[in-house]
């Protein structure tokens, strides 16, 4: 009994203990918060001769205190505001105490959101760490970068240190390290201030807006860029010719922990908004070398053969394809015409992938965010490389799916340098190698390509090139989306197009018809149409035209072909909703609604102006049920061509004035409720074939311009009691009255000008896509080197 009170007793006394240890433990904390500081502060004023040592001893005790004992946000903010009052003049000491200070400014930036805010806010506390960056002192600057990167690691560090010109700071201390500040330069683990620098510049500038990135000084974004493409391309020949890259893309790294998404991310910001090796062609020159014709020929083109019919142009002269040819730089680049084109391993080693992009973004911070993961990574099968062959005009035979023996379709499957060398195997064994987005990959393609959009009043313009060996077929016969202008580089190649199956325009984006169908409808032998393209010659296929080509010439005598293998580059013009006719009738409607100031409904009456608001949505989907059975509504809109003059200004106007008279007899009430309807019931929303819209609201209104373009949940609460039969009519009078109101009110210069405005938003984040994937490729070959000389 007398051991058990006495183990009770030993017990209660080391409780006690304890507990005793844990309140001088508190008051020795409550001890140095109050006296640290001061003490720290008369150290930093001091002139005794033990100055320096002091204040280490009172750094090193902040730092090993740090941040048990700051157990709250407010003495953790506390802390962040007398460490960066006192900092500044820490700053001043010798490098030790520098370095230590710098140390602790990290730590209390990692220690919680709350204190790296508040060390953010302090204005001088970030001048002294960014002007620490270029220190003479490597390990001061070094301690300075650390600490910057420990900053970086919030939204709000990140932005205050850009306002603070760190990025700058940062691109120039990086420039000036570099060793070589050429292409030429290299870097290792062992350099680890240059690396730290490098980590600290990618960080902000992958966090910039457009308009801070713009303020970078240009000479400094573009020496910066010069070495970081160094460094990328060697990171990406190492991840290629490494036998995980195709299944490490997104986590390989370039050095130290800087990842080579993350690099590429950084070239492709800093390379929006300006092309500096990018020598514009003009429209016009595109025109001359494309279609051989004079301005009337063309004219003519557009009129009577433009999404009607296809048409060979002969180029003997081979004016395109001559030193001065706008096709020339990309030849030179090749330099091959021998039997077998040795290029092909070269070139398929020099192009990465182009992610898709959603067709209505029209904000490249928010392209930039889907893609990112995938920005640099080698190129992806179909989606931007085919390896195939058809067999006795049928099916179609994929290198790859035949190597693994599969017959199912290929999952993503990103190429090595194994199956780059695969792909020249293949093409002696008779398959074609196919490549899209060539104007994203090449600086000459990317000028043609945006001379033609121009020409044609488009947003962009998409180049594929196919390369086929002798006698061989590459794609099986199939029909496009969009129109195509073949054109011949080398060799010659043997085109058969059959007759379009229907007068419908297929639409961009819709489902194509199966091989199956196609064979079907199009076999009639006697309609077909056959050209032979030889080198200069441009072949204009229409959209919906079912076509198959093949090399082998059958002894033709007026062909003259000594390479026996065939390249051509296809020239796409993809026509997208908004650029249809019926895009810039809904654009027209979109306009004519906003102009009206009065309505003839009181503002006070909820349900004649919910009459008014369902009958402009339900003429904005009369529109499309119309486009979805006439085919004049598809075709392509040359409102916004650079030509758009004369005899084609006046056809355009014609056009619009019959589309118009169009919409107002053909336009029914029935069917748009009905498509309505339809549409609620499956929880879809009815307007969204005109989504694209929003990108027409001017700064200010896009909030309340894009909800008046969506059925809210209260107006299809209400669609029910608005049709029922005794108010059926009503609605359907208010239909008919607005419908005809639109009809005889509406003004083509006005939907012009909008239509113009969408126009130029969708040219500018292609042009901006296209300027990024151009820089990342321009630093894994030299064709800019051609260009120039």
């Amino acid at each position: 009994m007398e051991e058990q009170q006495q183990q009770q007793h030993d017990e209660k006394m080391k409780r006690k203990s304890r507990i005793m240890k844990k309140m001088t433990t508190k008051k020795r904390c409550r001890q140095h918060e109050t006296t640290l500081f001061p003490l720290l502060l008369a150290a930093l004023c001091s002139n005794c001769h033990n100055r320096r040592a002091l204040i280490k001893k009172c750094l090193n005790r902040v730092f090993l205190s740090f941040p048990s004992r700051l157990v709250t946000n407010t003495s953790q903010i506390q802390f962040g505001s007398m460490f960066s009052n006192i900092f500044f003049c820490c700053c001043k000491s010798c490098a030790g105490i520098v370095c230590k200070s710098l140390e602790i400014i990290g730590a209390a930036s990692l220690a919680s959101i709350a204190m790296n805010e508040k060390i953010a806010e302090e204005g001088e506390t970030m001048k002294g760490l960014i002007s620490l960056l270029g220190s003479s002192k490597r390990e001061t600057a070094m301690a300075a970068c650390n600490a910057l990167l420990d900053l970086s690691t919030t939204s709000n560090g990140r932005r205050r240190l850009v306002e603070f010109s760190a990025m700058e700071n940062l691109l120039l201390c990086f420039i000036q390290e570099s060793k070589s500040p050429s292409a030429g330069m290299r870097l290792s683990e062992e350099d680890e201030y240059p690396i730290l620098l490098l980590q600290g510049a990618i960080a902000l500038i992958n966090s910039c807006i457009i308009e801070q990135l713009q303020h970078i000084p240009m000479e400094l974004s573009e020496r910066f860029l010069v070495v970081s493409k160094s460094l990328w391309r060697q990171a990406h020949e190492r991840r290629l010719f490494s036998s995980s890259a195709r299944h490490d893309q997104g986590t390989k790294f370039c050095i130290s922990n800087i990842k080579t998404s993350y690099m590429a991310e950084c070239i492709f910001r800093l390379s929006i908004n300006y092309s500096p090796q990018r020598c514009p062609i003009e429209s016009e020159h595109v025109k001359k070398s494309i279609f051989n014709l004079g301005e009337a020929s063309f004219e003519q083109f557009l009129l009577e053969t433009w999404e009607i019919s296809p048409m060979l142009v002969r180029n003997p002269s081979k004016a395109s394809l001559q030193q001065d040819g706008i096709f020339s730089p990309f030849i030179q680049y090749l330099g091959s015409k021998e039997a077998t084109p040795t290029f092909l391993p070269s070139l398929l080693r020099s192009i990465i992938s182009c992610p898709a992009i959603s067709s209505d973004e029209l904000d490249i911070l928010h392209v930039i965010k889907e893609i990112k993961n995938d920005l640099g990574c080698s190129t992806i099968y179909h989606q931007d490389i085919r390896v195939v062959k058809t067999q006795s005009g049928e099916r179609e035979l994929h290198y790859f799916q035949e190597q693994r023996g599969s017959s199912c379709s290929l999952a993503p499957h990103i190429l090595g340098i194994d199956d780059i060398l695969k792909c020249e195997v293949a093409f002696l064994d008779g398959y074609s190698i196919a490549l899209r987005g060539m104007e994203f990959r090449y600086e000459s393609i990317a000028a043609i390509a945006d001379g033609l959009a121009s020409l044609f009043g488009q947003p962009s313009a998409g180049v594929n090139m196919y390369l086929t060996p002798s006698n061989s077929q590459g794609l099986a016969r199939h029909s496009d989306d969009h129109c195509v202008f073949v054109c011949q580089l080398i060799g010659a190649k043997r085109w058969t197009i059959f007759p379009r199956p229907d007068t419908q325009l297929p639409r961009l984006y819709e489902p194509c018809d199966s091989l199956h169908d196609l064979q079907d409808e199009s076999c009639k032998v006697d309609e077909c149409q056959h050209f032979l393209l030889k080198e200069g010659d441009v072949l204009y296929i229409p959209r919906g035209f079912p076509h198959e080509a093949r090399t082998g010439i059958d002894n033709d005598q007026n062909v003259n072909d000594t390479t026996g293998f065939s390249l051509h580059l296809t020239l796409a013009i993809e026509i997208e909703p908004p650029f249809e006719w019926e895009g810039l009738l809904q654009v027209s409607l979109y306009c004519w609604d906003k102009e009206q100031k009065v309505l003839p409904y009181k503002s006070d009456d909820s349900v004649p102006w919910s009459l008014h608001l369902l009958s402009v949505k339900l003429l904005h989907i009369a529109i499309k049920l119309i486009g979805n059975r006439d085919p004049g509504f598809r075709k392509a809109c040359l409102v916004g061509a650079i030509h758009n003059k004369g005899c084609l200004f006046n056809n355009q106007m014609m056009i619009f004035s019959y589309l118009i008279s169009r919409i107002s007899s053909e336009s029914k009430f029935s069917d748009a409720v009905e498509h309505l309807e339809a549409a609620i019931h499956k929880n879809e929303d009815p307007l969204e074939h005109v989504r694209w819209m929003k990108h027409l609201n001017e700064e200010g209104e896009e909030v309340e311009r894009s909800q008046s373009l969506s059925i809210s949940s209260a107006a299809s609460q209400c669609l029910p009691d608005l049709l029922i039969p005794h108010n059926r009519d009503t609605a359907e009078a208010a239909f008919v009255h607005i419908k005809s109101k639109f009809c005889r009110e509406v003004e083509f210069q006005d939907a012009e000008q909008y239509y113009k405005m969408l126009l130029e938003k969708y040219r500018k984040v292609r042009k901006q896509y296209s300027n990024g994937m151009l820089s990342l490729h321009s630093a894994l070959h030299n064709e800019h080197e051609v260009i120039s000389s």
